[in-house]
């Protein structure tokens, strides 16, 4: 290999080591620099080394200098992401319960790297393991690239959704027959990730979770208009349905007690237009979907919280706490 390939191919390896390996506690002499290219088999003379850090330093990475003893050392300080930004995400891994805990633990690998080697020996010794309740569909990456493609095409994709019985197998809806959708975006809520999907049936949307999904796969079949302007109204439709449980969709008046203010502020966003009925309660005007879990959501304040308006939903509230009561 001529020497000018190898010059190349060194100052790779040399951008390589100290991003992945140095910082500001852990900087490289050149005596180091030359004794890793020589055990890669590169040829390296310790009096280029300085040469090529200001190589390196021209095409605007930023190279740092300093002392160990009387020998110069070098480091690269800054990185893509900081170590408060990185625990962040890898916190947010854990959190998923859509991922799996293999692909947990790859995946955290892969972002704790990103900080270089040292911080990365940081960021997985204070690993706490706070999330039990992680799924065991190992498709879920492949799921979700399938997905994406026929989003990012505007495709209809096809799939087969199941639940998990009692021993923890596979119990496929339709019996094992393939759900044909259109693809709108895919969501994450709750803890888990959800494909919002349009439905010709109920020109409206239809949720299934990705991780109850297998053999998937993007047609190429387009999607319909409708389907293709739901995607400007996704912001606003994860603000209205709790848990991602799709419902009618009503303007809806709570009261309750001042001190669930952060409650409905955390559901429904902190725009929503909130005043005060006295007696240390408030009222909140809110667009959601009426549904199951919005009901649950509801109950967990007992009698801090309570609809007032408008009437059909305060006679299915009633009824409801009727039906609770027998």
């Amino acid at each position: 290999m001529s020497q000018k390939n190898w010059q190349k191919i060194k100052l790779v390896k040399l951008l390589d080591l100290l991003r992945q390996e140095s910082d500001e506690q852990h900087p490289f002499t050149t005596n180091q620099i030359c004794d890793y290219m020589l055990s890669i088999d590169i040829p390296c003379d310790r009096r280029v080394v300085s040469h090529d850090v200001a190589l390196l330093n021209e095409m605007d990475i930023e190279v740092l200098e300093t002392w160990v003893g009387k020998s110069k050392a070098y480091y690269i300080e800054d990185r893509s992401f900081s170590v408060p930004e990185l625990k962040i995400l890898i916190d947010a891994v854990q959190a998923a319960s859509f991922i799996t805990e293999k692909k947990t633990g790859e995946l955290i690998d892969k972002l704790a790297h990103l900080g270089g080697t040292h911080r990365a020996e940081i960021l997985k010794s204070n690993l706490v393991c706070f999330n039990t309740r992680k799924h065991s569909n190992e498709h879920i990456y492949y799921n979700v690239d399938a997905l994406e493609d026929a989003i990012q095409r505007q495709k209809k994709a096809i799939f087969r959704y199941f639940d998990i019985d009692i021993d923890r197998a596979k119990v496929y809806r339709r019996d094992g027959h393939h759900y044909a959708v259109e693809p709108v975006a895919l969501v994450y809520n709750e803890d888990n990730y959800y494909l919002i999907a349009y439905s010709d049936k109920h020109d409206g949307t239809a949720n299934y979770r990705v991780d109850r999904m297998d053999s998937v796969e993007a047609l190429d079949e387009d999607i319909s208009k409708k389907a293709v302007e739901l995607r400007s109204q996704v912001a606003e439709y994860t603000g209205q349905a709790v848990k991602m449980y799709g419902g009618e969709l009503k303007t809806v008046m709570l009261e309750f007690d001042r001190n669930l203010n952060g409650a409905v502020y955390d559901r429904f966003g902190e725009n929503v237009n909130m005043m005060t009925s006295g007696k240390e309660r408030n009222i909140a005007t809110v667009k959601v979907q009426i549904s199951p879990t919005f009901w649950g959501w509801l109950f967990q304040f007992g009698k801090q919280m309570r609809v007032i308006s408008p009437d059909e939903v305060v006679k299915e509230y009633t009824a409801r706490l009727e039906e609770v009561l027998e």
